[in-house]
């Protein structure tokens, strides 16, 4: 079964809508990134990471209970050493570097033996290893993930600009660099709503980076299609071309996408808290990238051409009056 097959969907025509659409929801991001602070995970800011060994398999479930009853709202739980009694239990700096009323504080591997022990009587809980993420550390990570995003944009701009030529591999970029915008943008406005932690660490540097692979394909599929009808349909006005190469690669940007968003959807409501973040920032990522190649790529090559004067100026309002009368057939023939 094909769905949305043999369409004529005025994408171009829209395209201002979808302008007004991102940028709005990119500024809100920024200013409650700036406003609100991001949070950043383990990786990005410092902190204490350490594993215990339970006489009898626990629940991450009761654990991280009994950690969060302790103060250390938000750590990281996970099993280690693939094996169901030994945990790797990671927090924070704020949390590490806590005092009791002027008084230096426990260490953070006591305090939590202790919260352990208290939680599970009669289950003994060992302490296996302790180490130490220093802020300095957590901070040349921050840089370096922003390097990785960067050096990845740059790499797409050079690959997507030797496919075809420089003005679609700006258009490319610019399509990637409002994905990510967007993903960030979410992420920090709904960290801690509906119990999600959207922190910045490894996991969410990790979905970002893969909305990027994601996104291009998409738009490297609809640049092909774009090529190969400047051949099939010399002449054409640029607008309706791309329309038609859009609306031509629509079925199998929305299969792909869909079925990637329904694994992702399932990830969010089944999986727990390690890879709930990831797939909320991925989920939104797949969703932006869908409607950026469609809307913002394709999009911005044509208002460049329009305004450097190599588009003809009436183009436009041919193409609306052409998709008119698409629209206006097609309602008479239902009729």
């Amino acid at each position: 079964m094909r769905f949305f097959h043999d369409t004529h969907i005025d994408f171009i025509g829209k395209r201002k809508m979808f302008y007004i659409m991102s940028v709005a929801i990119t500024v809100l991001g920024l200013v409650v990134a700036f406003t609100r602070g991001v949070e950043y995970g383990i990786d990005f800011e410092g902190g204490t990471q350490a594993a215990f060994r339970f006489a009898q398999p626990v629940p991450t479930g009761n654990i991280r209970s009994a950690v969060d009853g302790a103060g250390f709202i938000g750590a990281e739980i996970k099993e280690f050493n693939q094996s169901a009694n030994q945990v790797l239990i990671r927090v924070k700096t704020e949390h590490a570097d806590a005092q009791d009323q002027g008084k230096p504080a426990p260490k953070v591997s006591d305090r939590l033996q202790q919260a352990l022990t208290k939680a599970f009587p009669g289950n003994k809980v060992e302490l296996l290893k302790v180490d130490n993420i220093g802020p300095k550390i957590g901070k040349e990570l921050r840089l370096q993930a922003l390097y990785a995003v960067i050096a990845s944009i740059i790499a797409i701009l050079l690959y997507i600009t030797f496919r075809f030529e420089f003005l679609f591999g700006l258009g490319a970029i610019i399509a990637l660099v409002h994905d990510v915008l967007v993903a960030f943008a979410f992420a920090v406005i709904f960290n801690g709503v509906f119990g999600l932690n959207l922190e910045m660490n490894q996991s969410l540097l990790a979905a970002f980076l893969t909305v990027v692979g994601f996104s291009i394909n998409d738009t490297v599929i609809i640049f092909d299609r774009i090529r190969e009808n400047k051949q099939l349909h010399k002449g054409e006005n640029l607008l309706m071309l791309m329309n038609r190469s859009i609306n031509e690669t629509l079925p199998r940007t929305i299969n792909t996408s869909l079925t990637v968003a329904l694994v992702l959807v399932i990830l969010l409501v089944f999986s727990g808290e390690v890879l709930r973040g990831f797939a909320f920032t991925m989920l939104i990522g797949i969703i932006t990238g869908t409607y950026s190649s469609i809307y913002i790529a394709s999009a911005f090559v044509v208002d460049v051409l329009i305004r450097q004067g190599k588009l003809d100026p009436h183009a436009e309002r041919d193409f609306a009056l052409h998709t008119q009368q698409i629209i206006s057939s097609r309602r008479v023939a239902k009729a």
